[in-house]
């Protein structure tokens, strides 16, 4: 039985649902790069990159070739990159419209915006 598009994404988006990953495919934008070079990059334990590059590997979007002692991993498509790259375009618009919104909020009038009484400013009445 065939698995659904919408599984298969969603297996995939699972796929780049850790940082780690995330880090080496970003970092492999640039390039192929050997392990030794990956590990310099990014804080983990070396059985920790294994086990990321492992999973990366299995679902192929990620190639490894071995340069006599050394294993070069290299993003298997441009496309890669590109979805990469799409999600950087889409975290900003998100940042943006979240810092319009702020923005909004701290509008004249509002505690803490122009205009307004600060976060802690108390209102002295007569009585």
């Amino acid at each position: 039985m065939a698995v659904p598009l919408y599984q298969a994404k969603a297996e995939f988006f699972r796929t780049l649902g850790h940082p780690v990953r995330i880090r080496v495919l970003e970092l492999l934008q640039d390039g192929p790069r050997p392990v030794r070079e990956l590990l310099a990059e990014i804080d983990i334990e070396p059985s920790n990159l294994s086990q990321q590059l492992a999973v990366l590997r299995r679902t192929r979007l990620v190639a490894a070739t071995r340069e006599g002692n050394t294993v070069v991993y290299a993003l298997s498509t441009p496309d890669v990159a590109e979805l990469l790259r799409a999600a950087r375009r889409i975290l900003t618009d998100l940042i943006t419209d979240q810092g319009a919104l702020l923005t909004e909020l701290r509008g004249p009038g509002a505690p803490g915006g122009p205009g307004g009484p600060g976060p802690r400013a108390e209102r002295v009445t007569s009585g």
